[in-house]
């Protein structure tokens, strides 16, 4: 067997109109299809993020994140040219980001910063 590149990442959120705002208003990934689900009361939104796609769910009463810490998905990191550039945009649109540090095994600067509903996510150069 030989898997090949991630075709999709999918990701609960818990307000369709902050999910929106924060991944395709501020981070910049195009809408490619929004449909409501109306057997679920959710909403599947569809977003390009380079090769692969984000899939957002928006959905309602679901329980927290108790912690980046606990099994599964732990966080998502994105290739940039520069980390630093990257934090002073992001801090430009509200975005809070984690202080820059070194990878300790490849040295290379990255950080951290979350969306709205506490998700983490790194830029890594």
């Amino acid at each position: 067997m030989k898997l090949g590149e991630i075709h999709h990442i999918a990701v609960i959120c818990s307000d369709k109109d902050a999910a929106l705002a924060f991944y395709h208003d501020k981070l910049g990934f195009p809408i490619i299809r929004e449909n409501y689900r109306p057997a679920r009361d959710d909403w599947k939104i569809d977003l390009q993020m380079g090769e692969c796609e984000l899939e957002l769910f928006i959905m309602k009463d679901h329980p927290a994140r108790l912690s980046p810490e606990a099994y599964g998905l732990r966080h998502l990191a994105f290739r940039v040219a520069s980390v630093e550039d990257t934090v002073k945009e992001l801090n430009a649109l509200g975005i809070e980001t984690e202080p820059v540090r070194s990878d300790d095994y490849t040295g290379k600067k990255m950080t951290f910063f979350k969306d709205p509903d506490g998700l983490p996510l790194e830029i890594h150069d």
